[in-house]
């Protein structure tokens, strides 16, 4: 049996939408008849696995069969020694090695913080997705830009990472990681500022090989599903409570783009 994908959801920045993609990403596969594992490494924080008990518990209100991955929830000490974070990882590895062997795919939602865990999920990932919010303060993460040419003068700390993730791999003779950065959040019209992100984007993806994407709006939608623990791809399938909407129709066109580009899995209508 083949060791399953693994999907990670990373980027060195809090508030850009991980987990409402990791949440969409993992409907998605289970609707696809996958077997699904999740990992929340943010376990002081816990969106991801709030958003997957709210899931469950509104599941069994309602009683209605919602898909649920297996789930495990990782907590990241503060100040670890060398040997806890040796320790640590050991362990991690050995339950990602277990998740691999029962499952077809593995999605990881990192924290917004470095750490010694986080950076053991990036070399560990076959894909790898940061979404990004639309603004030059986030892409800051991603590329040092020059205030007075407006041109990528270097990459930033959080690509820096990834290379180090990617020389981790090379060295343990993986296959490359496929790396992908959303540009979620983005306003519904277009403006210089996108613009100019877009174009530093591929200029940088370029430069360090990632593909850019525009990911998912911004949207009040998401914050109600979460409440709920559901996902776009929910709303038309069960009796939700939610109406659909030109705007819901709008997301999940998003979201198969985003699917498409990943090319994980044929993308057909529901």
């Amino acid at each position: 049996m083949a060791e399953g994908k693994i999907i990670v959801i990373g980027n060195e920045k809090g508030g850009t939408g991980k987990s409402t993609l990791a949440m969409h990403l993992i409907v998605w596969f289970l609707r696809q008849k996958k077997k699904v594992a999740s990992i929340d490494l943010d376990g002081r924080q816990g969106t991801l696995t709030h958003y997957i008990q709210n899931r469950a518990a509104y599941s069994e209100t309602h009683h209605i069969e919602l898909g649920l991955p297996e789930h495990l929830t990782v907590t990241v000490r503060n100040n670890p020694t060398e040997q806890e974070c040796s320790e640590d990882g050991a362990a991690f590895c050995k339950q990602l090695e277990t998740l691999q062997k029962e499952n077809d795919l593995i999605v990881i939602d990192t924290a917004g913080a470095d750490s010694h865990l986080f950076r053991l999920a990036h070399a560990v990932a076959d894909i790898l997705i940061s979404p990004i919010n639309d603004s030059l303060i986030d892409l800051d993460v991603l590329a040092k830009v020059e205030p007075e040419t407006l041109t990528v003068k270097a990459p930033g700390h959080y690509a820096q990472t990834v290379w180090q993730a990617r020389q981790k791999r090379a060295k343990a003779r993986k296959p490359q990681m496929r790396w992908f950065v959303l540009r979620n959040r983005v306003m519904h019209v277009s403006t210089h500022n996108e613009k100019l992100i877009w174009k530093l984007l591929e200029a940088l993806g370029a430069r360090i090989n990632f593909t850019p994407l525009r990911g998912l709006g911004e949207r009040i939608i998401f914050r109600e599903l979460f409440l709920k623990g559901l996902t776009l791809l929910d709303i038309g399938q069960f009796k939700t409570g939610v109406t659909m909407s030109m705007a819901h129709v709008t997301a999940r066109q998003e979201l198969r783009s985003i699917l498409q580009a990943i090319g994980e899995e044929s993308v057909s209508g529901d």
